[in-house]
């Protein structure tokens, strides 16, 4: 080995991973495979798995910044499709792909992914009916966010200018299929609810396979449906096809023409609507004003006997009735209280010390008492002897 240069295993390791990382052909890749050992750090957020095809495999890592934007949960043997670069953890010189990002690949993939975010927003809450907001029944502004150049807008344009022409439609091109399609269709939502006076939103795409049609599964897109305050109506495929924008959307139609028959009525059956209503309401009054002739003529005849003159004259009568009868009483009344009054006035006067001194009898006094008894008295007391027609002094002997 003599003058051979001698490396330590870190040198050899960060040489390694220096010529790996400048490979670009290494860098940005997408890798499809099937999941493994697939460990999720809950401390760390990290995720941690292995990525293999029928002949080999390779060892996978993905940060908590990247692994939180992963809108399912990666499961063992789920295929999908990620992003990254490859290069080398040094420590135990093992080379692997830091991804990204990662989809769910393949129909199996799909849907799991797919029943994993039903099931989650269900959970939540965001398909409960009392969520549902109410589509107008006479839309003057409608917003379709659609492909400009597929068949739906189309379907949907030809629908609505024959059955409700009044209707101002506002076109929404959005990107309706692929990684871009997620955000084009959250941006347009987040601009109609921006503009004035749209009474509902058709989101609408036309016929295509459970792949094509999956950017309606994604999250973002479901979480932008519910916090529209716009009414919202999907429209995504053929009628077998089902999205979790349905499940979120106000109301679900099966395909992009029946959403704009949904959103407006026909004009022709309004105009006959409103014809016969117009009908009802003229045989509605000429009832109701013939009811209020009747009862105008009724209250005519009437008119004396409820007059307030006839009233007045009837209370007038009768508080003249009842003041005689009030006098009549009062007098009843003093004439047994003046009885009364006589009676014992003719009590007190017989029972009255005058009364007795008239028949004779008189009252003596010692030092302004009267006398009751000759205990009371002695030989030689001054008294005073009250008679009826006076006084006088006498001496006891």
């Amino acid at each position: 080995m003599g003058s051979s240069r001698i490396l330590t295993v870190t040198q050899v390791n960060t040489y390694i991973k220096s010529i790996i990382e400048g490979d670009r052909k290494l860098n940005r890749i997408m890798l499809r495979g099937e999941i493994s050992n697939f460990k999720s750090q809950f401390s760390s957020g990290h995720f941690y798995f292995t990525l293999k095809d029928s002949e080999s495999s390779i060892r996978a890592v993905m940060f908590k910044k990247y692994a939180s934007t992963v809108r399912f949960t990666p499961e063992n043997g789920m295929s999908v499709v990620v992003s990254g670069d490859i290069s080398v953890y040094e420590k135990e010189g093992q080379y692997q792909v830091y991804c990204t990002d990662m989809m769910p690949d393949g129909i199996g993939s799909l849907a799991l992914a797919f029943e994993q975010l039903k099931q989650r927003l269900s959970e939540e809450g965001l398909f409960n009916p009392e969520h549902k907001k109410a589509i107008p029944q006479i839309p003057k502004r409608i917003a379709v966010i659609t492909s400009k150049t597929g068949a739906a807008i189309q379907d949907i344009l030809s629908v609505l200018s024959r059955r409700y022409p009044v209707a101002e439609v506002i076109l929404c091109p959005v990107t309706v299929q692929g990684a871009d399609a997620p955000a084009s269709i959250v941006n347009a939502l987040g601009a109609v609810n921006r503009l004035n006076d749209i009474d509902v939103i058709i989101l609408a795409r036309g016929g295509g396979s459970y792949e094509d049609l999956f950017c309606f599964n994604d999250e973002v897109v479901a979480r932008a449906i519910y916090d529209s305050k716009v009414p919202v109506i999907s429209a995504i495929g053929h009628e077998t096809d089902f999205t979790i924008a349905d499940f979120v959307a106000d109301l679900r139609a099966p395909t992009p023409s029946a959403a704009s028959e949904l959103a407006v009525p026909e004009l022709t059956e309004l105009q006959n609507r409103l014809h016969q209503l117009g009908r009802q309401l003229n045989v509605s009054y000429a009832e109701q004003f013939s009811k209020a002739s009747t009862r105008m003529n009724l209250i005519a005849d009437n008119f004396y006997a409820m007059s307030p003159l006839k009233k007045l004259k009837g209370h007038y009568e009768q508080l003249q009735n009842d003041t005689v009868r009030l006098n009549s009483v009062m007098i009843n009344k003093f004439a047994v209280k003046q009885n009364q009054w006589l009676y014992y006035t003719d009590m007190l006067d017989a029972l009255s010390p005058l009364k007795v001194l008239q028949r004779g009898y008189a009252l003596a006094y010692k030092n302004n008492r009267v006398i009751k008894s000759t205990g009371e008295i002695h030989t030689g007391d001054q008294v005073t002897v009250r008679i009826a027609d006076g006084e006088f002094d006498a001496k006891v002997l």
